[in-house]
Formats: C-alpha cells, sequence, structure tokens
C-alpha cells in the first residue's frame, strides 16, 4: 500500500503538526483492504470533554431534584413547580394597591368632612321668598350655625319649611365650603272666599294657605266646601287657569254648585254661563271672541253653539 506523500523540503504545512497525521493505516484480516481511522486532535477533543461535563453536569442536577421529589412524595407534601410571576398578575397588583390608597383617602377626607367644621354652614341663604319672612323659614329650618354641611339631612329641612301654609314648595342645597340655601317657592292666591274668621285665600290647587284681606282684583269663589280634593273647586279653579290673562283679570266671581253649572261674573256685572268642565280650552277661545259683542249674557255652555243675549 502506498503512503500518503509529506511535505517536500522546505515546505511549510499549513496545518498544526498533530492535525496533519488526521489518519494512519489499519491491517484489515482475511485479505480486506485496510480502512484509514479517524484520530482526534486536541481542539476537538477539548470540545468533546466540554459537552461530556456539561452533560454529567446536568444529569447530576436532575438526580438531585428526582430525589428531593421522592423525599416529599414520601413524606406527603405536595410538590410544588416555581413559576414566575406573570407580567398581568403584577400590574392588577399594582392596580389593586392603588385603589385601595385611593379608597382609604376618600374614606379619610370623608370622614374629616363629617365630623370637623372644616366645611361647615356658616351661613344660611334663604331665597324666593316674599310674604313668607326669613326668619320662619329659618325657625322651620331648625339648622344650627356650624353643623358640618355634610351632617345636614337636606330632605328633612325642605319638609319642615314646606310645612308653612304659605309655601307650595322648597329646595334645600349646600353650597361648598361654607354655605346652605334654601329656596322658597310661595303658594299664589287665585281666589278669595269669605268665612266667618275672615276672607280665605287658595292657590291654583285649592289649598287655603292663608288668612287675611285678598289682593285687589282677586275673583272671589262660591263653592259649598272648598278644598284641593273638592271637585267644585277643581272645576271651578281649572276654567280661570284656562282663560287668557285679560279675560281672568275681569272675572269677579266664579260660582259652581256642581260641575255641571259653572257661571262666571264679571266686574262689571255681565255674566256668561259656562256649563261643564268639558271642552274648556275651546270654551275659552270662543268666550274671548265672544266678549267682543255687546250684551249681558255669554253663553259658551255649547262652544258649538255660543250666544249672546
Amino acid at each position: 500500500m502506498t503512503e500518503p506523500d509529506g511535505p517536500t523540503p522546505g515546505e511549510v504545512s499549513e496545518e498544526p503538526a498533530a492535525e496533519s497525521a488526521a489518519t494512519e493505516p489499519i491491517t484489515v484480516a482475511d485479505g480486506e483492504q485496510e480502512q484509514p481511522a479517524e484520530v482526534e486532535g486536541p481542539r476537538r477533543r477539548e470540545r468533546r470533554e466540554r459537552a461530556e461535563r456539561r452533560e454529567a453536569q446536568a444529569r447530576a442536577v436532575a438526580i438531585e431534584q428526582a430525589r428531593r421529589e421522592a423525599k416529599r412524595k414520601a413524606k406527603g407534601k405536595p410538590t410544588a413547580e416555581s413559576k414566575p410571576v406573570a407580567r398581568g398578575a403584577v400590574r392588577g397588583l399594582k392596580l389593586f394597591l392603588i385603589s385601595l390608597l385611593l379608597v382609604v383617602i376618600t374614606t379619610g377626607i370623608g370622614l374629616i368632612l363629617y365630623f370637623t367644621p372644616v366645611m361647615s354652614a356658616r351661613s344660611i341663604i334663604v331665597s324666593g321668598n316674599g310674604a313668607v319672612t326669613r326668619d320662619e323659614v329659618l325657625d322651620a329650618a331648625q339648622v344650627r350655625p356650624g353643623t358640618p354641611l355634610l351632617q345636614i339631612n337636606t330632605d328633612a329641612i325642605a319638609d319642615r319649611v314646606a310645612a308653612i301654609r304659605r309655601v307650595a314648595s322648597v329646595r334645600v342645597q349646600r353650597e361648598y365650603p361654607s354655605a346652605l340655601r334654601i329656596t322658597v317657592v310661595e303658594r299664589i292666591p287665585v281666589v278669595v272666599k269669605d268665612f266667618p274668621d275672615g276672607p280665605h285665600l287658595f292657590d291654583r290647587d285649592g289649598v287655603d294657605f292663608a288668612t287675611g284681606p285678598p289682593p285687589p282684583a282677586l275673583p272671589y269663589i262660591d263653592v259649598d266646601n272648598p278644598g284641593p280634593t273638592d271637585p267644585a273647586t277643581k272645576a271651578a279653579l281649572a276654567v280661570l287657569i284656562a282663560l287668557r290673562p285679560e279675560i281672568a283679570a275681569q272675572v269677579g266671581r266664579i260660582a259652581a254648585p256642581s260641575v255641571a253649572s259653572i257661571k262666571l261674573t264679571l266686574v262689571d256685572g255681565r255674566t256668561v254661563i259656562w256649563g261643564t268642565n268639558d271642552r274648556t280650552d275651546e270654551k275659552a277661545e270662543k268666550l274671548a271672541a265672544l266678549l267682543t259683542q255687546p250684551g249681558r249674557t255669554y253663553d259658551v255652555s255649547s262652544p258649538d253653539l255660543p250666544t249672546v243675549k
């Protein structure tokens, strides 16, 4: 068998001497041809040894973990795998802590404002009143100056002030930082009726809210039992409210012995036969046109056929 050629004299081999002799002949028995055997170089051997060390280290770690797990199982303890904390869980925890902090701060501020005079009713403003005096409103409201605004029950104050006869409605508002506003809507007289103790004033709802001299040109009402639940009173007031302002100003008296026989008497002595409370708006329109004609009695009980006598 021919030997491989070596480098010529004076020529330097590019590979290291150990690497140049990569193979050497191996004689095979029974006349078979020789096969070259691969010879391991230093670098390859170093890489192989490093790989073997890593494999041995990983195997040792695996064996140690398996041994610990086996000991936990033998003692009846649950096996737990350590998992990294998810990013979403960290974000959720942060949001929870922030929300909890905001709740604590809000609750603290609320307690401070509720139990301390930081925001208290240093002034009470009364508006909308006319016939009802400010002192009447304050006496009914029963608000102690300096009371924290959050401790003031506005609904209870409104109910107490609304109990005043001349008051129709009340609105109570906290005006931070240190004021309480009470807005009053007074009842407006629409009709008056004479009683033994003097004239009584009634508003548009039929509520008897005051006793005393009536305002000028206020019409008198003639019903048996005036009040907000009396059908005749409600029918007569509905007629007055439906009239045009210039026509209502001419009414001196309205009589309603029943809901079917309503009669108006104007301040100049003319009379209007209204009849029932049906088609009130239509009758009011016909009466406004009818009063432009001369006459003493104007009948709009049948708005399809109004007459003048």
